[in-house]
């Protein structure tokens, strides 16, 4: 099917042709978030006893979790496996036919079992699912046909089912993938919510990377200190803080009295005050400066001064680090995601 026609059939009563390749492919794009999206949001809706029960299988259990479908459904599988072993509950993925051929045996007594199938009736998933109760685990099914093989003999099942597909013709797995995938989270998250798994653990599971240092680095290690930062006294005029923050351009100036923070002055507030006054040979540090601003604490995590920039409706760029009411330097966005020295 062409895509100009794919679109036109999206279309509610029809609608005209659309006149370039361009904005028919943001059509389709868009649609095709948008079933996805609703599929979510349906099977949102369905949340029932059931997960809370398959939460408390893998809760209950002091060994691994084992998870395992085919095709689509075991890159699912396999990716959420990751996702629970990166938050506290061990975990690998199985594919169901070498478990027939022998890999069976990493699956020891009591080792709850997910299994991921849209249709619920692919023979090497029922085959594993019924081995595996012959080792007294409890199996975990999650499928788009509730009335299925796997949902029969599955002890709790989650319901994946979908309207429709996101793609035109209505067999590629988009919808039903996304609503497995979003499932296989939800069930991540509160399991490892109900373990008290927090942002610390993961920073000692998850060493490389951006996010890696993020957790495991300090605001101490990656600040510039009182030598790089410009600072003034609170009655110092306009001119000087300019003249300081042109020396040390780190976007910030910080405001001392008696070697203690009053407050501080970024670009931002240099610009305002410039758009504001007509003269400012009379302005002084203290009339331009923000009193006691959002700071953060030289042992914070750097994810945690991150989080204190980002999660607000107006980002801010850069954090004075205080402690007990003395600045000790200053954080940017730009530290935290400029890559680590290289060590000798």
């Amino acid at each position: 099917m062409q895509a100009k026609a794919y679109v036109s059939g999206y279309q509610k009563g029809g609608g005209a042709w659309y006149s370039t390749r361009v904005d028919r492919i943001r059509a389709i794009a868009r649609k095709v978030l948008e079933i996805e999206a609703e599929a979510v949001a349906q099977a949102a809706e369905r949340v029932n006893d059931s997960m809370e029960r398959a939460a408390r299988l893998i809760l209950a259990h002091p060994g691994k979790l084992v998870l395992s479908g085919v095709g689509k459904s075991g890159h699912i599988a396999r990716k959420l496996a990751s996702t629970f072993q990166s938050t506290g509950t061990p975990a690998v993925f199985l594919h169901p036919g070498e478990a027939a051929h022998g890999d069976l045996g990493v699956v020891q007594v009591g080792d709850p079992l997910i299994v991921i199938s849209k249709s619920g009736t692919t023979s090497e998933l029922v085959d594993l699912a019924a081995a595996v109760r012959e080792k007294a685990s409890p199996v975990i099914a999650v499928v788009g046909n509730m009335k299925s093989a796997l949902a029969r003999v599955a002890d709790v099942v989650l319901d994946a089912s979908v309207q429709r597909e996101a793609d035109p013709e209505g067999f590629v797995p988009t919808s039903s993938i996304a609503v497995a995938l979003a499932l296989g989270h939800a069930l991540a998250v509160a399991v490892m919510q109900e373990r008290g798994f927090r942002a610390a653990d993961f920073g000692k599971l998850h060493l490389g990377g951006q996010l890696g240092r993020n957790l495991n680095l300090q605001v101490a290690d990656v600040m510039h200190r009182n030598g790089e930062v410009a600072w003034v006294r609170p009655g110092d005029s306009l001119r000087q803080v300019v003249i300081e923050m042109t020396h040390h351009p780190l976007g910030a100036c910080v405001v001392l009295d008696d070697e203690r923070m009053a407050g501080l002055i970024t670009d931002g507030d240099v610009r305002r005050a410039l758009e504001v006054h007509d003269d400012i040979r009379a302005l002084t540090a203290s009339k331009v400066m923000t009193v006691a601003p959002i700071s953060v604490s030289p042992g914070a995590r750097v994810h945690d001064a991150l989080r204190i920039m980002e999660d607000r409706p107006s980002q801010i760029s850069v954090l004075p680090v205080v402690e007990d009411g003395r600045c000790l330097g200053l954080i940017r966005l730009h530290d935290i995601y400029r890559p680590a020295p290289a060590e000798d």
